[in-house]
C-alpha cells in the first residue's frame, strides 16, 4: 500500500512539473479607436422647502392666568412664525378675590367679583347689592341707583 502511494505521488509530480516547463505563449495586439460624443444633461434637485417653526409658548405654572398661542406659515419663498400670550382677566379676578377672601377681607373680595357685570347683575337680582364706597346693603343699592355710570359694563371683546 505504501509503495502504491509513492508511485502515485511521483506520477502526479511528473505531470505537474511537465506543465510548468512549457514555454510561455506571448500574444501582441494593437487597437486604435476614436470616439466623438456630445452630451446635454439637466439636473433637477428636489429638496424640501425651508420650514417656519412656530415658537413654543409654555406656561409651566398652572397658577398663571395666561394662555399661550403660536403659529407659522411657510411658502416656497417666505416663512413667518409668531407667538405670544393672552391674559385671562376673569381668571385674575377670581384669584384676586380668593386671595383677598383668604386674608379675611370678605367685603373686598365681593367688591372684586362685582367688577364683572354678570356678578353685579346677579348680586342686584339677589337683593344683595355690591359694596360701593364702603357701604353695603340698602345704602349701597341707593348709591348704585343714583350713579348708573359707575355700574360695571360688559367688556366688549376684541373680535
Amino acid at each position: 500500500m505504501f509503495k502504491s502511494n509513492i508511485v502515485a505521488g511521483v506520477f502526479v509530480m511528473a505531470i505537474v512539473s511537465n506543465s510548468f516547463a512549457a514555454d510561455p505563449i506571448v500574444t501582441d495586439s494593437t487597437s486604435r479607436s476614436t470616439t466623438d460624443s456630445t452630451s446635454n444633461s439637466t439636473t433637477t434637485v428636489k429638496s424640501p422647502p425651508p420650514t417656519a417653526v412656530a415658537p413654543a409658548i409654555t406656561v409651566i405654572n398652572s397658577d398663571v392666568c395666561a394662555v399661550g398661542y403660536s403659529g407659522a406659515a411657510q411658502t416656497q419663498i417666505l416663512g413667518i412664525a409668531f407667538g405670544g400670550s393672552v391674559t385671562d382677566k376673569n381668571c385674575e379676578r377670581l384669584k384676586l378675590a380668593r386671595a383677598t377672601y383668604d386674608m379675611g377681607m370678605k367685603v373686598a373680595a365681593v367688591s372684586i367679583m362685582c367688577q364683572d357685570e354678570r356678578v353685579f347683575t346677579a348680586m342686584m337680582n339677589a337683593g344683595t347689592p355690591c359694596p360701593v364706597d364702603g357701604k353695603i346693603g340698602e345704602q349701597a343699592k341707593k348709591i348704585w341707583e343714583e350713579n348708573p355710570d359707575r355700574v360695571p359694563q360688559k367688556i366688549k371683546s376684541k373680535d
